[in-house]
């Protein structure tokens, strides 16, 4: 499939029901929630782990496929360092081939070897994601247990646990695939398909313990007819609409409340002639908007 030669912006929602869903290691794993805003925030490499997770899942593994493999990777929970993945790749061209991350999301290549100029390079990423966030205030839950496990017959060991989650968060990311970059990666439309495929869903896949609970509810793509142009800020054109009163912090459900996307259709209204399509990759049926997004 052709190269990529047009900029875009990507705007994804899902949501978790007592999940957590981006711990913080320096905070006993707890959900990272801001302090001033009351909202959860999950970091672009948790993201990203998603979509690599997903893709090795589906065959990128650099074993059924040689030229179908993941960059940055972990194998029995541990991460392969950058040395050993050096192994794999002879040269700029032969990374860029093999790893679809990298020409996603750009990688620094870590050989053992220094002097081999052949195998140190850097590629910016084309893909790059802020911060997500709720798009509400959380609340915290804080769980308590116990396990038991026998140790020798007629004997058994009790293990205490303490964990974190949060009771329902409505998440969104924004993201823009830049032009200039892809060129360097040899990113092509077959490579953002599936990434789209892989955000949608890597999230619905997401069936761990502290990350069961996750559904993709939106995921909406915008692609611009010039280069270098895009609206952006389209996550901060999303609000919600309460039902019965409910408090933003109390929400357990996709259907507590409304999307409001009347901000987002005026910023795209006010920049059509700048817009080559505006597409609904994928949306869930539960979910309610205020107006449909504008795609013509």
């Amino acid at each position: 499939m052709s190269a990529v030669s047009k900029r875009s912006e990507l705007l994804f929602l899902y949501d978790v029901k007592k999940a957590n869903p981006n711990g913080d290691p320096m905070d006993n794993n707890r959900p990272r929630i801001d302090e001033e805003t009351g909202k959860c925030l999950v970091t672009d490499v948790r993201l990203k782990r998603t979509v690599r997770d997903y893709l090795m899942a589906k065959g990128y593994d650099g074993k059924s496929d040689v030229n179908k493999d993941i960059f940055i990777r972990d194998e029995g929970d541990m991460p392969v360092t950058g040395k050993e993945r050096s192994e794999a790749y002879n040269s700029k061209e032969d990374f860029l081939q093999k790893f679809i991350d990298a020409r996603l999301f750009g990688a620094v290549s870590a050989p053992g070897d220094k002097t081999d100029k052949k195998k140190v390079f850097h590629f910016t990423g084309p893909v790059q994601f802020g911060m997500g966030a709720t798009l509400h205030r959380v609340k915290e839950n804080f769980i308590k247990g116990t396990g038991g496990f026998a140790t020798k017959e007629g004997a058994q060991q009790k293990t205490f646990r303490e964990e974190y989650n949060i009771f329902y968060g409505l998440i969104g990311f924004h993201g823009v695939i830049n032009e200039n970059a892809a060129k360097h990666t040899q990113l092509t439309e077959a490579d953002v398909e599936e990434l789209l495929g892989a955000m949608w869903n890597g999230t619905k896949n997401l069936l761990t313990r502290s990350k069961k609970g996750h559904t993709p509810r939106l995921l909406v793509k915008v692609t611009y007819k010039e280069a270098n142009f895009f609206i952006g800020e389209l996550l901060e054109r999303l609000s919600l609409k309460s039902e019965d009163g409910k408090r933003e912090e109390s929400f357990e459900d996709i259907t507590d409340f409304v999307i409001d996307t009347s901000q987002l259709n005026q910023a795209l209204e006010k920049h059509w002639t700048n817009i080559e399509k505006v597409e609904i990759i994928n949306i869930d049926d539960r979910i309610r908007l205020s107006e449909p997004i504008k795609t013509a």
